[in-house]
């Protein structure tokens, strides 16, 4: 389909939108290829981390071409979220979702080409109704968010996703446009064979997200460990924790032990509460959440300062989607992560429910997670890795680039801890073998007899004090499984190190240390005009019945609290004034910015 915005005038053109509708000078990373094909009319997958501004990439065209941009998302708070953003900027949008209550007259506007947007689910868009209705409209391009969805090699797979291709066949003059942060090299080619995208039509930038510091540390005290972080990080912040349950717990744990406002949310709860916590997270500046994975696509919120996680992701893929809620405003943010050998113990045995076609890969994906975990080197460089790109040794903003740890060579512990495992029976939990290996005569030990075997008493010293994140690593690695008893057994590559066959080095975990908190501040120079506007925007976003960074985010106020502007004119230059929030707050932010 072409356009009459092809090439570097559309360029110039979308340049022009972006500081009008946005407030911005120009683009970001890849977005001036993706925007470039977008406008010619060709169809697109563009690979871009969260953060890097994938809605940009189809909002902006929907201005300028004629008709609407139907946009295919998978959960409606996202939606609503994404409607709140566009309107604020103003474009005009529309969601036709279950609880839209208007949607006569949106169907009324979108059949007249008034809607700049139009969002809905992907179970909409595949009922045979759908398809009438757009055979109605004047119709600008497709744009499939959070597309990884559609393949079964992906993390997330959504049936109805696969319903989107025989749709958008039926328009074949319409552009499409699939958008995702999380896909490596086989779910992306999967994608485009899915949705009908040609080969040459992939955009990939890089996955590298530079704000956020990766740490991954062994889970002793969840709540202590979760509660240190939230002393150090004063913004909000997401905490996955993997059962129901362990949610309701860690919520109302952390709630006392820091006295911040903290929520739970998972699938348990009533729609009402889970709507009314989404809510007043999503509205704050300082609220924790605790949640299962069940949140978090939905969410469109830049400000989110942590991610924690009190148990392991169930992928890399997952883990980057989950942290990448985290500094979506390119400030800096953390991801953390808590783990425990019993999580991938745990995991290991759910592989035995996935289908038998699909169990390798399951299988392969928690072995790179596992690598992840138990990496002494960057932790940022094997996540990229992961994704097929080829970053520098070291990043100089994860746990280990900040503080090397120590790495032992456990080959000859690892040899006897597993030989004690074998003759033991493998069925005993760690703490019987570490007494046997230790040479501990308890009853039990001397009931089985365990202390005539050849390994009692065979490790001493710094070897004894390796046993235990030893068996955390070789659980992580599969060499050791656990039982349905909770002991034991040998699996993986246990006969290989047993043999000789098989170097283990491990991480010598660190002492215990107190944490000097940081300046977590918006506010790092405590500027009294930028708290001053931070006050006036917490007004207006009550006023207006929206999140606060819906109004500005910090970046943009603690632009004015430096440059002071005296006039709207001066006002308007600063990254993130568009015309529409000009002419809507200007005037206020003036006003503050003069009393001061």
């Amino acid at each position: 389909m072409a356009t009459a915005w092809q090439g570097e005038r559309g360029l110039e053109r979308a340049r022009a939108e972006l500081r009008r509708l946005f407030g911005f000078d120009d683009f970001r990373g890849v977005q001036p290829q993706v925007l470039a094909r977008v406008l010619a009319g060709e169809s697109t997958l563009a690979v871009m981390p969260t953060g890097a501004g994938k809605s940009l990439t189809y909002r902006l065209p929907a201005t300028m071409l004629p008709g609407t941009c139907v946009v295919v998302s998978p959960l409606i708070a996202l939606m609503h979220d994404q409607l709140r953003a566009a309107r604020a900027n103003g474009i005009e949008a529309a969601t036709l979702t279950s609880v839209d209550s208007d949607w006569r007259e949106t169907i009324d506007r979108f059949r007249a080409g008034a809607l700049d947007l139009l969002y809905v689910a992907p179970e909409r868009a595949s009922q045979p109704g759908f398809r009438e209705l757009l055979a109605s409209a004047p119709l600008a391009l497709f744009a499939v968010d959070e597309a990884h969805c559609v393949s079964e090699w992906g993390h997330d797979f959504r049936p109805d996703y696969r319903q989107l291709r025989p749709l958008m066949d039926a328009f074949p003059q319409v552009p499409r446009l699939a958008l995702t942060a999380t896909a490596d090299a086989h779910t992306r080619t999967d994608i485009l064979d899915q949705l009908g995208i040609p080969p040459d039509g992939l955009v990939l930038a890089g996955f590298d997200r530079p704000n956020i510091r990766y740490a991954m540390r062994h889970r002793d005290n969840p709540v202590r460990q979760l509660a240190a972080l939230m002393a150090e990080e004063a913004g909000p912040g997401i905490v996955y924790a993997p059962t129901r349950r362990k949610v309701e717990d860690l919520a109302e744990k952390l709630a006392a032990a820091t006295g911040r406002p903290v929520r739970a949310y998972h699938a348990g709860l009533d729609p009402a509460t889970r709507a009314e916590n989404q809510a007043a997270f999503v509205a704050s500046e300082d609220m924790v959440i605790v949640a299962t994975v069940a949140f978090g696509m939905g969410i469109d919120k830049p400000d989110v300062r942590f991610v924690a996680h009190a148990g392991i992701p169930k992928s890399i893929e997952g883990y980057y989607q989950e942290t990448g809620r985290a500094g979506r405003d390119g400030d800096p943010a953390r991801a953390v992560m808590l783990w425990g050998a019993g999580d991938f113990a745990t995991a290991r045995q759910r592989l035995a429910e996935v289908e038998e076609r699909r169990r390798a890969g399951e299988r392969a994906r928690l072995d790179a997670l596992a690598g992840l975990v138990e990496t002494a080197g960057c932790r940022r460089a094997v996540l990229l890795r992961h994704f097929g790109e080829n970053p520098p040794p070291s990043c100089g903003n994860c746990d280990n680039c900040l503080s090397p740890p120590k790495v032992t060579d456990a080959t000859e512990a690892a040899r006897k801890l597993l030989s004690a495992v074998y003759r033991t029976g493998q069925t005993f939990g760690f703490g019987h073998l570490q007494k046997v290996l230790t040479g501990v005569e308890d009853e039990r030990v001397r009931q089985r007899g365990h202390d005539r075997l050849s390994v009692f008493g065979i490790v001493e010293g710094e070897e004894a004090r390796l046993l235990q994140p030893l068996a955390r690593a070789l659980q992580a690695r599969g060499a050791l499984v656990a039982t349905e008893h909770g002991g034991l057994a040998l699996g993986g590559d246990a006969r290989a190190i047993l043999k000789g066959e098989q170097a283990v080095a491990i991480v010598v975990p660190p002492r215990a240390e107190r944490r000097r908190r940081r300046d977590a501040s918006p506010n790092p120079v405590g500027d009294p005009l930028f708290d001053a506007l931070r006050e006036l925007r917490r007004e207006l976003a009550l006023e207006a019945q929206v999140p606060p960074y819906v109004v500005f985010h910090d970046a943009t106020l603690r632009e004015m609290a430096a440059r002071r502007p005296a006039t709207l004119s001066e006002l308007g230059e600063i990254g993130g004034v568009g015309a529409k929030k000009l002419e809507a707050y200007g005037a206020r932010f003036l006003d503050t910015i003069r009393r001061h």
